[in-house]
């Protein structure tokens, strides 16, 4: 199975992983506020698919990379900044909003790639 393909299911499992921890918890807001579980392994989460994303990037593809809204791609390198640099103070409100919003958009333009390939 070529890299790409690869990348794609990781990032896709990653965000079942959060939607499992979310359900789990019984709702994003419970799943944030659980410091010592849930939090932690989300925010690991987000960084691994802001890491997935940066290596289709350096890998150059492009074709694949651009089926994502650029805003979007960016806003995760951002909060793996942010979840990098400076973990007491990522903005949880931000987190919530990308899990809630954005993270089911990703998945959908992956279901799409992977149901073509």
């Amino acid at each position: 199975m070529c890299k790409k393909i690869k990348r794609l299911e990781t990032i896709s499992k990653k965000i079942t992983f959060i939607e499992n921890i979310v359900k789990d918890s019984g709702s994003i807001t419970k799943a944030l506020a659980d410091e010592q579980n849930a939090r932690a392994s989300i925010l690991m989460h987000l960084t691994s698919i802001a890491e997935q994303f940066d290596k289709l990037s350096k890998d150059g593809e492009f074709e694949i990379l651009s089926r994502f809204d650029k805003e979007d791609l960016k806003g995760t390198y951002d909060v793996r900044t942010f979840i990098a640099h400076d973990y007491e103070g990522v903005n949880l409100t931000i987190i919530e909003y990308v899990i809630r919003e954005k993270l089911p958009k990703m998945q959908k333009v992956i279901n799409d790639i992977l149901e073509n390939v």
